[in-house]
């Protein structure tokens, strides 16, 4: 029985098993073996040529971050694409015009942003159907990620490509589950919690340890969470990416069917053909990726606002700053003088090198 059947079959055990607490240490077990199979899919250990399962196509990485592009066929991905890159990327009314990864980059508030148009996912690309294993192993990949969806049926095409997404691992606008895990040579499994536990019990704990052959352990929940973030822990494999749900063709519906879009969370309705809507998308990209700019301030002259040093939220030390600027500069940084949002005086604060900055801050540093 090959991964994927066995996968079909334990998804059809839980389908039909009914859900309550009799049955909740056996769905435990159940959704274990499910991860463990999934595993196998996302990181086959055999072999195989360069179309084999969980690869992706071959990509050179440019700019400070990444943007994938995902969607059913004919969703106007390519479109959307050709829009903001002014890269040539086929497009056409009828399904998979685009046939591999089409990269493109795009200027946003001085940042460089590759954008990647991926070929249109069909149901059960996690199995391995079409090209949707390379797709996935691409978009995981990625800084962010535009799920682009026909407006005509934006929720139904949403789940599929959600559960697509899900069955490689790949967690859309969601955060790591604050669980951890401490394995121990002996005494059995040590359950607490600071919080209630109202999704999950102690008894189906140890039955997705038991299943992982975890058999001492001491585990701390820090959240209400469920069987499904328990193993994402376990599994350790997960990636968790920002994802706009962009709304395409807008131009065909109604201003009432328009307001009830919106009601949809992170969604931006636009139109790629008539190019309505396209400031609002880039806005939310660029809060979403939470990029920070950062500017030049060499002593006794005034800033160059021409040119903004971008880095990522979480690696924009002073350091970092002065690593983007080169590394030379870095290796004889001794302080430096920010000015603006991080700066605790309106008339600048001297940091050291491991001061956070934040956007738009203006720096002036000083070698030893």
């Amino acid at each position: 029985m090959t991964t994927i059947s066995k996968i079909k079959e334990i998804e059809d055990e839980i389908n039909k098993t009914q859900k309550n607490k009799a049955t909740s240490y056996h769905l435990g077990q159940l959704r274990s073996k499910l991860a463990k199979l999934q595993r196998e899919l996302i990181n086959p250990t055999s072999g195989g040529g360069s179309g084999g399962p969980g690869q992706g196509f071959d990509v050179a990485r440019t700019g400070i971050a990444s943007v994938g592009f995902i969607g059913f066929p004919s969703v106007g991905k390519s479109t959307l694409m050709s829009g903001l890159t002014g890269t040539t990327s086929e497009a056409a009314a009828y399904e998979f015009t685009t046939l591999t990864t089409v990269p493109g980059t795009m200027d946003i508030n001085g940042a460089k942003l590759q954008i990647l148009d991926l070929p249109g996912i069909i149901e059960g690309a996690k199995d391995g159907k079409g090209r949707g294993r390379q797709v996935i192993a691409v978009s995981r990949t990625c800084n962010m990620i535009f799920m682009v969806l026909d407006v005509c049926k934006p929720l139904a095409d949403k789940a599929k490509l959600e559960k697509e997404l899900e069955g490689v691992g790949i967690r859309l606008n969601k955060q790591p589950p604050n669980i951890s895990i401490t394995k121990k040579d002996k005494g059995g499994v040590m359950i607490s919690h600071t919080v209630p536990l109202t999704k999950i019990d102690h008894d189906v704990v140890k039955a997705v340890l038991s299943e992982y052959k975890i058999n001492s352990a001491s585990v701390m929940f820090r959240q209400d969470a469920t069987v499904d973030e328990l193993i994402d822990v376990i599994e350790g494999n997960r990636v968790y990416i920002p994802c706009i749900y962009v709304l395409n063709k807008i131009d065909q519906i109604s201003i009432e069917e328009l307001d009830l879009l919106y009601k949809i969370p992170h969604s931006v309705p636009i139109s790629s053909k008539e190019w309505l809507n396209i400031d609002e998308l880039t806005e939310k990209m660029w809060e979403e990726l939470r990029l920070v700019r950062v500017y030049t301030k060499p002593s006794k002259a005034p800033p160059d606002y021409s040119q903004p040093v971008v880095l990522r939220q979480g690696k924009s030390s002073v350091l970092d700053f002065a690593n983007a600027i080169h590394k030379e500069i870095a290796k004889q940084l001794k302080f430096a003088m920010v000015y603006g949002a991080s700066s605790k005086h309106p008339r600048g604060q001297r940091v050291g090198v491991d001061h956070i900055l934040m956007d738009e801050d203006v720096v002036t540093l000083f070698k030893r």
